[in-house]
């Protein structure tokens, strides 16, 4: 295991420099002190460290992980607790809780959908937005193919990063001298409703979701760079728009409707690899990345492009690579749904199966033992590179800081969830002895004022545990 961003665990590197106070004897007090202008500090510079974990770490027995634990796992905040404990080195379950119970995974949900996609998607896949001439001579069709990441960003830097430009189109269309006074949506990609049973459609204008059509600019973020901005309720009609006004057209005029088969093509961008869309879909929870993505599952795999087929190709691909996913019930790819249950067996078994050496390799020389490298790795080792950190990034980065839990700062990796009735997390640490130990942790029935402490509080204790 190497500790360190790139993948494993990251080591708080913390760079101790003298700070001076300079002070200008601007005023007759100062002058009055004698005060002198002091000479800046040298610079300091930083030097991470990033040692590899022991392969010969002890492995924790389940008696000193129930000990550990016993007092922080009984915290009535936890409510209806759930948990799995496991070691990927050796693939034994350690401890839990009603490892087995369906429950409400609110966004921990994502490591499902993460997990397919990096079964039966191809890294560097991308999705593209076309514009093809219309079926009339003045009209455009915007034709969607799946991606909300698209940006209107003068300077082409929208809330995702790399994410393809809307004047990069209009730049194809006026190089193909192209004339239209009518633009056209094409949202056929997908199909049934644009959003499942189980959201809440105030979330809307409080910034979590937009409905999920297959374009959409930032995101359907009225403010583009804010992440819980107010979102659109019609995003690929107000694409749709926005490409009309770059283009001087009358956005009064875009509707939605169909290309015709076989119509000219005119000019197209693409999004960002879906290795990159990964990671920011997990990074920072991304509800409408999530959604997208697994619709992409849905296609490479033969299922139609809605809710329900991306569950279906999802929970699929899940189960031909072996995984138990009985108990699971899922409305959506990104855990939005208050109806989706899933037991912690299922998140934590995938979290074994990434970190995990694979047939053939030696203990501890899995893809987090061996300094971030996956060729010979899982095909799920690169979903552990792409959980938040705690106190250091994404969902994570404002979290492990209180004196309770600090102690897992920098050293937990997991995927948060967050519902008024749902908490969870799941990811991985290094204990104390230098060994790798998954987690699912989920909490149902308490506001997450109160459970998320109490779940980040089991985590650092998995941290500071050398239970061998």
């Amino acid at each position: 295991m190497w500790i360190g961003v790139v993948t494993g665990l990251v080591v708080v590197v913390v760079a101790v420099a003298a700070v001076l106070i300079v002070v200008r004897p601007w005023t007759a007090e100062f002058r009055h002190g004698g005060l002198r202008i002091a000479a800046p500090p040298a610079p300091v510079k930083p030097f991470p460290q990033l040692p590899p974990a022991s392969p010969n770490a002890p492995e924790p027995s389940p008696q000193g992980l129930a000990a550990a634990l016993g007092p922080v796992a009984g915290n009535p905040d936890l409510g209806a607790f759930t948990a799995s404990v496991s070691d990927p080195d050796s693939r034994s379950v350690l401890w839990g809780v009603d490892p087995g119970k369906p429950v409400i995974p609110a966004s921990t949900a994502k490591v499902l959908t993460a997990a397919a996609a990096l079964l039966v998607v191809p890294p560097d896949k991308r999705v593209t937005t076309k514009v093809v001439a219309g079926a009339n001579p003045n009209e455009l069709v915007l034709v969607a193919g799946g991606d909300p990441t698209l940006t209107a960003q003068a300077d082409g830097k929208g809330y995702y990063k790399n994410g393809p430009r809307l004047s990069d189109l209009v730049a194809q269309i006026r190089a193909a001298g192209r004339t239209a006074d009518t633009i056209v949506v094409d949202t056929s990609v997908y199909t049934g409703p644009a959003w499942p049973s189980g959201w809440d459609p105030a979330d809307i204008e409080g910034g979590s979701w937009a409905p999920i059509e297959p374009v959409m600019i930032d995101g359907g973020r009225k403010d583009p760079l804010v992440e819980y901005s107010p979102r659109t309720p019609t995003p690929a009609l107000d694409a749709g728009r926005r490409l009309a006004v770059e283009l001087g057209l009358d956005p009064g005029k875009v509707r939605l409707g169909r290309a015709a088969a076989g119509a000219p093509e005119i000019a197209q961008v693409q999004s960002a690899p879906m290795r990159d869309r990964l990671r920011e879909m997990m990074i920072h929870s991304d509800d409408v990345l999530a959604e997208t993505i697994g619709r992409e599952i849905a296609a490479v795999t033969g299922n139609e492009q809605s809710f329900a087929g991306a569950v279906t190709a999802m929970m699929t691909a899940l189960a031909a690579a072996g995984f138990d996913t009985a108990g699971t019930t899922m409305l959506d790819n990104s855990g939005l749904s208050t109806d989706d249950r899933t037991p912690a067996r299922l998140l934590d078994r995938i979290l074994v199966e990434a970190a995990a050496p694979q047939p053939g390799q030696q203990p501890g020389t899995s893809a987090v033992n061996t300094g971030g490298s996956t060729a010979t790795g899982s095909p799920l080792a690169p979903l552990l590179d792409y959980l938040p950190v705690a106190a250091g990034t994404g969902s994570l980065a404002y979290r492990f800081v209180t004196p309770r839990d600090h102690s897992g700062a920098g050293w937990v990796r997991a995927k948060t969830g967050t519902l008024s009735v749902s908490s969870a997390l799941a990811g991985y640490v290094l204990d104390s002895d230098g060994r790798v130990l998954t987690f699912a942790l989920m909490s149902n029935d308490r506001p997450p004022e109160a459970s998320r402490p109490a779940l980040d509080a089991i985590a650092a204790t998995l941290r500071n545990c050398g239970c061998s």
